[in-house]
């Protein structure tokens, strides 16, 4: 039986990509998170209006493990 299943430790979960973005805009606030054309947004700016748009979902009823689609033009925003 161990031969087909060998006991393995369990991987440490990996963080989620909205963890490591709030990491990196704690760390770089300033720098350049969001580049198009002429216009730019920082880390800090692109975390503020990530979790605008993350609060106006919530309060429309979306939740974890909702798939939401988002269509916008090309822009920062």
């Amino acid at each position: 039986l161990g031969a087909f299943n060998p006991a393995q430790p369990e991987a440490a979960p990996a963080a989620a990509f909205h963890q490591l973005f709030e990491e990196q805009a704690e760390r770089t606030p300033e720098a350049a998170a969001v580049v198009y054309e002429n216009d730019q947004l920082t880390y800090a700016e692109l975390n503020e209006r990530a979790n605008s748009l993350a609060a106006t979902l919530r309060t429309s009823g979306i939740g974890r493990e909702t798939i939401v689609g988002i269509l916008a033009e090309r822009s920062v925003d």
